[in-house]
């Protein structure tokens, strides 16, 4: 079932409107979020920007995703100055091998740009539900508390355009001094909005790496507001003197990746999955448009993830 906005304005009518979704025009968010044995699960396309989008768009398929998280932003898949002319040619292509468009990854977060303003646009009239905003940063000049009440209006003001579009905004948490790094200081920001057009782009990574044994109480505290997740995985290393995270495959790092399927099953958090790969593959992992190993190589390590993914988000209890 793959409905139109009109489609779904005819359904809110209907009192249809009332089920539990988080999306327009993918089947997936129709769907309720305690299907406790099925994922949405998109690739992240930033591994894929060594194809056009035709070749993309056949692998992402054939492999087995359901679709592609759109790199829509600098140096990504499609160009933000580009967009209105290139981002439906991705489209086309994704619809050609049966992916249909949900999400993507942005810099976007200031209303004041009519870029990107008109990459909102372009991505709701293509059927697009989710995307990743831009990060943020707490600079010296305020407080922290001054500028989570400044996000905080900035993200309802998102919100609001969001919801005219019919798309839902998605900030992720990432390690090191951005914002959200400590998950505990989203909720003051996010507590600003409706908490239905915008919200969060939950990453395990990310914070298993600043929460370490803690970050199944930030997912407590964040999981109402979760929209989409992120998965990767990591391990400490030693590089070159220095401790720092190292990006490994699926089941090789850190993240326990059974204990949180169960807590999101527990919790009834079932929301499109964007599966990054950021361990070496020959550049791929990086978003290089040429790769230094074979392409099959590639694919071969996507799959092997994918399969892990969904194998053990299966059997979570």
């Amino acid at each position: 079932m793959d409905y139109s906005r009109i489609d779904f304005v005819k359904l809110a009518t209907l009192g249809v409107a009332s089920i539990p979704f988080l999306g327009f025009g993918n089947k997936f968010y129709l769907e309720s979020s305690t299907a406790h044995n099925s994922l949405s699960v998109h690739l992240f396309s930033k591994h894929l920007q060594f194809l056009n989008y035709n070749d993309m768009a056949a692998a992402a398929a054939e492999i087995g995703f359901d679709g592609l998280d759109l790199t829509v932003r600098p140096k990504g898949h499609v160009l933000p100055e580009k967009v209105v002319d290139d981002l439906p040619k991705a489209v086309a292509a994704m619809r050609k091998y049966g992916i249909r468009p949900g999400l993507m990854t942005t810099n976007i977060w200031d209303l004041t740009s009519l870029e990107q303003k008109t990459v909102l646009e372009t991505a709701s009239t293509s059927g697009f539900t989710h995307y990743r905003t831009g990060w943020l940063k707490y600079p010296e000049n305020r407080t922290i508390t001054e500028s989570q009440e400044l996000y905080g209006q900035q993200a309802a003001a998102l919100e609001v355009l969001n919801k005219e579009l019919g798309l839902i905004g998605c900030y992720q948490n990432h390690a090191g001094n951005h914002v959200g790094a400590p998950i505990w200081d989203l909720p003051p920001i996010l507590g600003a909005t409706n908490n239905k057009h915008i919200g969060v782009q939950y990453d395990i990574r990310h914070a298993v790496v600043e929460g370490g044994n803690s970050w199944e109480l930030g997912l407590r505290q964040i999981k109402p507001f979760i929209k989409s997740i992120v998965i990767k995985d990591f391990k400490w290393g030693e590089v070159d003197g220095k401790w720092k995270p190292v990006n490994t495959p699926l089941g090789e790092g850190m993240v326990d990746f059974k204990r949180y399927f169960s807590l999101l099953k527990k919790y009834e958090i079932n929301v499109p999955v964007s599966l990054h790969l950021e361990y070496d593959l020959g550049g791929a992992e990086h978003g290089d448009t040429k790769i230094t190993i074979d392409k099959k190589e590639v694919f071969s390590q996507m799959k092997k993830d994918l399969n892990f993914l969904r194998e053990t988000w299966k059997n979570a209890e």
